[in-house]
């Protein structure tokens, strides 16, 4: 449970959740290297306050394979630090999913990315408050101050973003989730260029 001021890890969405193995991916190997990459350079971790931040995700059927709840301060997390989102509603605010744990409180997120371009197969949730500065200062992608993480809204303003790009690869700041930023690409290394693109 959540006890810090911030605003940050709770789920917010309604989880339907079956206790299930973990699941299976040609690519979940290769996504928790990319994960672990992304936790050396503290764009997945936690903060000093205990809540955590980031999360990764691979298309998978009807949803995705992404890495679970609670599970920042974990370096290397292993195919039982995933589960399945079966399906979602973004109306209803309900997220299904399949696995050893819950997902990540942005898995509607992820879920409306994938929906909204059918070539995008890799979502990179990170935090990073220079990066994301820099970002909206620059007028990139982003959505609105008033849309908070996890969130129906979130899902539908990412949505509408993704939809509006001519490219599948790229680089969203989340204005009202602080530090937060999404990148996604066609593949876990397009999705990773995005972001070691503007890191160095």
């Amino acid at each position: 449970m959540n006890t810090s001021p911030r605003d940050e890890g709770v789920v917010k969405y309604h989880a339907v959740h079956r206790n299930d193995p973990a699941p299976t991916h040609p690519l979940l190997n290769k996504l928790d290297q990319a994960r672990t990459q992304l936790f050396d350079l503290g764009l997945v971790g936690v903060y000093l306050d205990g809540v955590g931040y980031g999360n990764v995700s691979v298309r998978h059927e009807a949803g995705c394979i992404i890495s679970g709840t609670s599970t920042g301060a974990t370096r290397i997390l292993g195919a039982t630090g995933y589960c399945y989102v079966s399906n979602f509603d973004i109306v209803a605010n309900i997220v299904c999913t399949e696995g050893p744990i819950q997902a990540s409180s942005e898995a509607m997120t992820h879920c409306a990315i994938y929906q909204a371009n059918s070539a995008i197969n890799c979502v990179l949730h990170i935090h990073n408050p220079q990066l994301w500065r820099k970002l909206l200062d620059r007028n990139g992608p982003s959505t609105s101050k008033e849309v908070t993480y996890g969130t129906p809204q979130m899902a539908q303003e990412v949505a509408v973003i993704v939809q509006g790009l001519a490219n599948p690869c790229g680089l969203l700041a989340m204005a009202g989730h602080e530090d937060g930023i999404a990148a996604f690409g066609p593949t876990i290394d397009l999705a990773l260029n995005q972001i070691q693109a503007v890191l160095t």
